[in-house]
C-alpha cells in the first residue's frame, strides 16, 4: 500500500485531484450531521441512507479522479454500513467514531497528495486491512475489535468507549488558548445571528467559572470555559427558522433540535485535549431524572461539568425570556424559575449557584 500511494503522488492528475479535495470538503458537513443522528437514533433509516449517499458520490469521484486511495477507503466504510442496512449488526458509537476517523484520514490524506507530501505515517493500509477485517466478524466480536483498531491508529482509547468522557483522553490541549479564542469567536458568531444574544457568552463564562469556584474549583476551568463557548454551536447546523422559532415547534423541529448538542460535542471529541468539554456539552440538557436529551442518561452517567453548564444555560434562557421586564427584575424572576425546577439540575450545584447569582444582584 505504501508502494501505491507514492506511485498515486505520481500518476494522479494535480487538477483532478484538486477538484476532489474540494468536492470532498463539500460532502463533510452532511457526513458529520448524518452521523450525530446516527448517534442519537441508531435506527434512523433517513440519515443512514443520507450518509451512504455522501460516501457513495466520494467514491465515486475518487474513482473518476483516481485516487484510488480514497477509493479503497470509503469501501471499506460502506461495507460495514452495508451491515447496519441489513440490520445485521448496529449503528454503535463506536462506529460513529470509525466513520469520522476514515473521513478524517481521508481528508488529510488528499491533502498531503495535493501538497506532494508523503502519507506513510497516516496507516492507511493498516486501516484499510483492519476495516476489511472487521466486516468478516460476528455481531458479538464487532465493539471489542472496533475499540482496538482505533485504539491503534489513534494511539489511544476511542471517545466512545466511554460515552465522552473525559478519561479518554486526559491529553491536556496543546494550544488552549488559541482553541480557546476560535471557540470564542465560533460563539459570537453565533450569539450575532440575535441582538437578544448580546453579550451572553461574557454572562455565561463568568456565571459558570464563579459557580465552579464556589463549589470548590472540581471542575477544569478551561474545559469548562470551552464547553460554555461551544455548548450550542450545533444550532448552527440547523435552519435558523427552527432554533430561532417563536411559535410551538413541530415533532421534526424538536427532533432536530435535541440532536445539537452532539454536533459540537463531536467537533471538540475530534481536536486534542477537549474530551472533557465534549462530554460537558454532549450532556448538558441530560436530566437528573432520567428524561434529558440526547441520550435520556442517568443521573449517575452525566459528568459534572454538564450538570452545572445545565444550570447556567437555563438561567440565562430563562433571563432572556423576562428581559423584557428589566436586568434587574429578570434577574429575581430567573433565580426564583431555576429554584422551582430543583429536580431538574444536580443538587449539588443549587447553593453554589445561588451564592454567586444573588452575589451579582448585590453588585446591581
Amino acid at each position: 500500500m505504501d508502494r501505491q500511494q507514492n506511485q498515486e503522488r505520481c500518476e494522479i492528475d494535480p487538477d483532478g485531484l484538486r477538484d476532489f479535495v474540494d468536492a470532498l470538503r463539500d460532502y463533510l458537513p452532511a457526513i458529520e450531521r448524518d452521523v450525530a443522528r446516527l448517534r442519537v437514533a441508531t435506527d434512523d433509516r433517513e440519515a443512514l441512507g443520507s450518509l451512504f449517499r455522501s460516501l457513495h458520490n466520494i467514491k465515486g469521484d475518487a474513482a473518476l479522479c483516481r485516487v484510488n486511495l480514497a477509493v479503497a477507503m470509503v469501501h471499506t466504510i460502506e461495507t460495514m454500513l452495508e451491515r447496519v442496512r441489513r440490520h445485521e449488526s448496529l449503528f454503535t458509537d463506536l462506529l460513529a467514531e470509525l466513520v469520522l476517523l476514515v473521513v478524517d484520514r481521508l481528508e488529510l490524506a488528499v491533502k498531503r497528495l495535493a501538497a506532494g507530501q508523503a502519507v506513510a505515517d497516516l496507516q492507511i493500509q493498516s486501516l484499510v486491512q483492519g476495516i476489511e477485517e472487521l466486516a468478516q466478524l460476528a455481531p458479538s466480536e464487532l465493539d471489542d475489535r472496533t475499540s482496538a483498531l482505533i485504539e491503534m491508529l489513534r494511539n489511544r482509547r476511542p471517545l466512545a468507549d466511554n460515552g465522552f468522557s473525559a478519561a479518554g483522553n486526559p491529553t491536556a490541549p496543546l494550544r488552549p488558548r488559541e482553541d480557546l479564542s476560535f471557540f470564542h469567536s465560533l460563539a459570537c458568531e453565533l450569539d450575532s445571528r440575535s441582538p437578544r444574544f448580546a453579550g451572553r457568552n461574557e454572562r455565561l463564562v463568568r456565571l459558570a467559572l464563579e459557580t465552579n469556584h464556589a463549589a470548590g474549583g472540581g471542575i477544569d476551568p478551561v474545559q469548562l470555559e470551552a464547553a460554555v463557548y461551544m455548548h450550542d454551536i450545533g444550532m448552527m447546523f440547523l435552519a435558523e427558522a427552527v432554533w430561532l422559532k417563536s411559535g410551538r415547534m413541530t415533532v421534526e423541529d424538536t427532533a432536530a433540535l435535541h440532536r445539537h448538542p452532539l454536533y459540537a460535542a463531536g467537533l471538540l471529541s475530534r481536536m486534542e485535549g477537549w474530551t472533557e468539554a465534549a462530554a460537558m456539552i454532549a450532556q448538558h440538557h441530560e436530566m437528573p431524572d432520567g428524561t434529558g436529551y440526547p441520550r435520556g442518561l442517568p443521573f449517575a452517567a452525566i459528568c459534572p461539568g454538564a450538570r452545572l453548564l445545565a444550570i447556567v444555560d437555563a438561567f440565562e434562557s430563562v433571563m432572556l425570556k423576562h428581559d423584557h421586564r428589566g436586568r434587574k427584575r429578570s434577574l429575581l424572576l430567573a433565580i426564583a424559575e431555576i429554584n422551582a425546577c430543583d429536580r431538574q439540575f444536580a443538587p449539588e450545584w443549587i447553593a453554589p449557584f445561588n451564592q454567586v447569582v444573588r452575589r451579582l444582584l448585590d453588585d446591581r
